[in-house]
């Protein structure tokens, strides 16, 4: 049995990577399964992992949720409670990873929401690699130069950890970055000696969330087109400024959510005449009634938030598109991506290797 344990931040395509990969070595005849051992919860409401029931349904997997992720937590997951049971937690992972492993020929293994999250615990995706014997395939969405500094100093602690690494996978890469990703950081991260198994292009239909998912994260009011929760946000504009300064910002942002205060009605309607997917109010404020008819009427939702804009803005740094067993699409995409922008000879050798 080999350990495949996909790497890197939220929203930079693990997931994705690794159900794309699954679908294609189930395709070659290989039994795959799937192992997450720290699931992340937005909220207090329990509920299985949006990955781990993806992965669950669309490898047929035969284990409930708390197995195939054994472990959970959230940004204040450092409770007396969850320090008590510090002793358990190894052993519960290992149980849980050799029930998912037992008659399968591939696991893959999905890291936290960040390779250093439960660093505290030894629970971190270096760690747990080691622990797992997991080789590690590092996802890098490098979207400035910072990012690859920081994905540079990662495979360092991979290589000091004594973790194999099969190579490293760019995905999410913008049209912005592509040049400088293939001719800057593909050639630093092979200095160091790792393979590059790809450079995969974003593409919004698998990488930009949704309002529905934005919403998730808010939980605020859904106050107009509640039926188009739907659409994809590609980008957040921020309107704190003036109608004359922020007219550009809205004309070139592509399906944006504009975010601003209750009162701003003049920020909303200039929007709406332009690629808006949704609307966002803070502050509790309730908007013009005139918003909320052109918003009904151009489909684009509403919500609002009691929060101040600054802490709405932050909450949002945690939203990144899932994919849901339905969207049968976005899976086919998925799966052809791999195809095209992946060497999967690269990928083989290490499967193949006994």
């Amino acid at each position: 049995m080999k350990a495949i344990y996909f790497s890197g931040k939220a929203g930079g395509g693990k997931t994705a990577a690794a159900l794309g990969i699954g679908l294609k070595l189930r395709d070659k005849g290989f039994k795959v399964s799937y192992f997450k051992p720290i699931g992340f919860r937005r909220g207090t409401v329990k509920k299985d992992d949006d990955d781990v029931m993806l992965m669950r349904e669309i490898l047929e997997l035969p284990f409930s949720g708390s197995v195939v992720s054994p472990v959970t937590v959230n940004a204040h997951y450092l409770t007396a409670r969850f320090m008590k049971e510090d002793k358990e937690l190894f052993p519960r992972i290992e149980k849980a990873f050799k029930e998912c492993s037992k008659g399968y020929d591939v696991v893959l293994v999905d890291g936290s929401i960040e390779p250093y999250v439960g660093h505290n615990q030894g629970l971190d995706d270096f760690n747990l690699a080691l622990l797992l014997k997991a080789a590690a395939l590092p996802i890098i969405k490098a979207d400035d130069d910072f990012d690859i500094d920081q994905n540079l100093f990662y495979l360092d602690i991979w290589t000091r950890n004594k973790v194999d690494v099969i190579g490293v996978l760019f995905n999410n890469v913008t049209q912005a970055q592509w040049n400088k990703c293939n001719s800057i950081y593909k050639p630093l991260v092979e200095e160091k000696d790792y393979n590059v198994l790809g450079i995969i292009p974003r593409q919004v239909e698998i990488s930009a969330p949704t309002v529905a998912e934005f919403h998730d994260v808010l939980n605020g009011e859904i106050l107009a087109a509640p039926d188009h929760m739907n659409r994809l946000v590609e980008e957040v504009v921020v309107g704190t400024m003036t109608i004359e300064s922020a007219l550009g910002y809205l004309r070139r942002a592509p399906n944006k959510a504009l975010i601003t205060g209750g009162d701003r009605a003049d920020m909303a309607l200039t929007a709406l005449e332009t690629s808006t997917s949704v609307i966002i109010f803070t502050g509790g404020l309730y908007p013009d009634v005139r918003v909320l008819s052109q918003a009904e009427e151009r489909n684009v939702p509403v919500i609002l938030v009691h929060e101040d804009t600054y802490t709405t803005v932050e909450n949002l740094q945690s939203v990144y598109r899932s994919i849901h067993p339905q969207n049968q699409d976005a899976i086919n995409l998925v799966k052809t991506t791999i195809d095209k922008y992946v060497d999967w000879d690269k990928l083989m050798s290490y499967i193949d290797n006994k």
